[in-house]
């Protein structure tokens, strides 16, 4: 990882951090954390698996038109992903599950980083579905709970952002004969020849990446995937929130997964350490929630989301007989093969 980039996570989580915690009496949090039950982790941690299990599948459906691989083998790797995603800094793990794919499918780097790409879009747009869904709630929230700037800003742009994003993927994977002439055209007039040949392979393979999106059907299969998929995970927000002593309604924690999801697109930290907490704890004493107990509540919440897919993803890449350092000497022989970008 460059060392800038690193270091500038750092610098973020610890001004989230610093955010979550002032004015928190931590032997309140310690008391509110010895109170909880933690029973109802299990099935919290349950039916987050169930989630990954659904994003392994439309993993699945969006390389179906470059290979058909079953869900089942497409869940360990899912999982190495995300574990990558948790322990290396810049959402390293996209590219790790991209690798391991290609190591043991066959499928192209840059095409699979495609489809990788489509799946983050959708999620920030149900990400936002979320946010919109509860708009009353935020006026509430954007007045004295902590978080710097305008919630309802940040949606407006992030809905620009994520649909223009998702608009631009659509018409090209419908008219990839005229994608193909625009981006060629580009390329031969701003590229210096030696570069011209491989920039052009890099993007057929990532157009072949978007061949999922060419149907309004596949398109629909992938947006309802995705909304099964964070509703699960709001499913554990749930489950965790029985362990200690307060309730808010489902709609509350869907805007709070929103927005605690939203807020980890930050660059921060590995593990997304204060971009998660920050604006986790916000939102719950937006709701009334007392502060401590809302802090004790984000921290397990967040050591529940990272602990148990990071364990199975390092398993199943222990399997795999990797390390990193194979990985990154690996993804530098496939930049020289033209296949991901610099």
């Amino acid at each position: 990882m460059k060392r800038w980039q690193f270091w500038l996570g750092l610098l973020i989580s610890a001004g989230f951090l610093y955010l979550a915690l002032r004015g928190l009496r931590f032997g309140e949090v310690w008391g509110a954390l010895q109170g909880a039950n933690y029973w109802w982790l299990i099935p919290g941690i349950a039916i987050y698996f169930l989630g990954v299990w659904a994003r392994a599948w439309r993993w699945h459906y969006l390389l179906r038109p470059l290979k058909k691989i079953s869900t089942r083998a497409m869940f360990p790797i899912v999982t190495i992903g995300y574990m990558g995603n948790n322990i290396y800094p810049a959402r390293a793990g996209e590219v790790l599950r991209a690798y391991v794919l290609k190591r043991k499918e066959g499928v192209a780097v840059s095409a699979s980083l495609a489809t990788i790409l489509v799946e983050r879009i959708f999620d920030g747009v149900v990400m936002l579905m979320f946010v919109f869904v509860n708009l009353p709630e935020l006026a509430r929230l954007s007045g004295a709970s902590g978080v710097v700037g305008s919630i309802q800003t940040v949606a407006l742009w992030g809905t620009l952002a994520f649909v223009g994003a998702l608009a631009v993927f659509l018409v090209t994977a419908m008219m990839p004969v005229s994608a193909a002439r625009l981006y060629g055209w580009f390329v031969d007039r701003c590229l210096p020849a030696r570069f011209r040949e491989r920039v052009r392979g890099l993007l057929d393979k990532f157009l072949s990446g978007l061949a999922s999106l060419r149907s309004p059907r596949d398109v629909l299969m992938v947006f309802v995937t995705s909304l099964v998929i964070w509703l699960f995970e709001t499913g554990k927000y749930w489950f965790v929130m029985h362990a200690f002593g307060f309730r808010v309604s489902f709609f509350a924690l869907m805007l709070m997964n929103g927005i605690v999801n939203l807020a980890t697109t930050i660059p921060s930290a590995p593990g997304y350490v204060g971009t998660f907490d920050a604006p986790g704890i916000a939102v719950l004493k937006a709701y009334g929630v007392n502060g401590a107990l809302a802090a004790g509540y984000t921290l397990v919440l967040h050591v529940a989301l990272w602990v148990p897919i990071t364990a199975l993803g390092a398993w199943y890449m222990t399997k795999e007989s990797l390390s990193w350092g194979q990985v990154q000497k690996a993804m530098g022989d496939t930049r020289e093969a033209g296949e991901i970008p610099a």
